[in-house]
């Protein structure tokens, strides 16, 4: 092995599914600079090119694809696609995830007054349509790709599956119990496939990012007028570094994983990036 380390990517295949959000551009950004060939899979093909065509304006390898992440054939057809422009999956990453309103309740804690008064929300009249879609989108919606794009890993070296985990997953967060579920089933699954494919030399980790703000998380996060919300608060106290984390941040962490000249022994690990979050007690 050679010093210092460098992330050389060139002409790896790389499906990264929600690659064209806030974490997902920087993650099909620093790929295609490492020299990747990189698949933007999402559900809105006009923002997939959007970034596509910004990664091929200078010079580097992108394709936009549109698919479903929960919908094997809209896979299938997706990998089709690819095999014939770029060649076989090398790397895929599962970045695809979210929440939604559905699958929420109204307090942190159990309110007898929420649950006798008509319309408010709570634990009994969750809805549970909205609670199987986030928890689909967030572990099947993992499950499938690596079903789909995983088949060409076989009997190849140096690819690899990277799940995207939460700090959801260590520790519950009030308010979001699918999105918390997913999570947690996200880094069991990451262990479990890492141990079910280790002898075909396909390594499958997590990077688990702590407090990013996102286009689905912001008005949660940040009020209209710029200022935190009380929740934002309680995270950044909670947080021993203070602050949110920066998309950029997460990059370093996940070359690392992806890149099998330099992670080539590491399977079936979860690495929280996170500003210490996960390592605080609160005292």
């Amino acid at each position: 092995m050679s010093y210092p380390l460098h992330f050389d990517l060139t002409n790896k295949v790389i499906v990264i599914t929600g690659g064209a959000g806030v974490l997902g551009t920087e993650f099909s950004k620093a790929c295609a600079q490492a020299g990747a060939k990189v698949v933007i899979l999402g559900r809105s093909l006009e923002k997939a090119e959007k970034l596509a065509s910004e990664l091929r304006s200078l010079g580097q390898q992108a394709l936009a694809v549109s698919a479903d992440v929960l919908s094997k054939p809209s896979l299938e057809s997706a990998h089709e696609l690819i095999k014939k422009t770029f060649g076989p999956v090398d790397i895929l990453i599962n970045g695809a995830g979210g929440n939604d309103p559905k699958a929420t309740t109204g307090d942190e804690y159990f309110s007898q007054a929420a649950y006798q008064t008509e319309g408010a929300k709570h634990f009994f009249n969750m809805d549970l349509d909205g609670f199987n879609y986030v928890f689909g989108l967030n572990f099947t919606g993992s499950l499938i790709p690596s079903q789909v794009f995983g088949k060409d890993m076989i009997g190849r070296e140096g690819c690899s599956i990277l799940n995207i985990s939460s700090m959801s997953a260590f520790n519950p967060l009030t308010k979001i119990p699918a999105y918390s579920a997913a999570k947690a089933a996200i880094n069991n699954f990451t262990q479990w496939m890492a141990v079910h494919f280790a002898k075909e030399g396909i390594r499958v980790n997590a990077l688990a990012p702590g407090f990013f703000v996102t286009e689905q998380n912001k008005n949660l996060l940040i009020k209209p007028d710029g200022s935190l919300t009380d929740r934002s608060n309680k995270i950044i106290s909670a947080t021993p570094m203070k602050r949110f984390g920066e998309p950029g941040e997460l990059i370093g962490t996940l070359l690392w994983l992806i890149d099998p000249k330099q992670s080539q022994f590491v399977t079936g690990v979860v690495i929280p990036v996170d500003g210490g979050f996960n390592a605080y007690s609160g005292v």
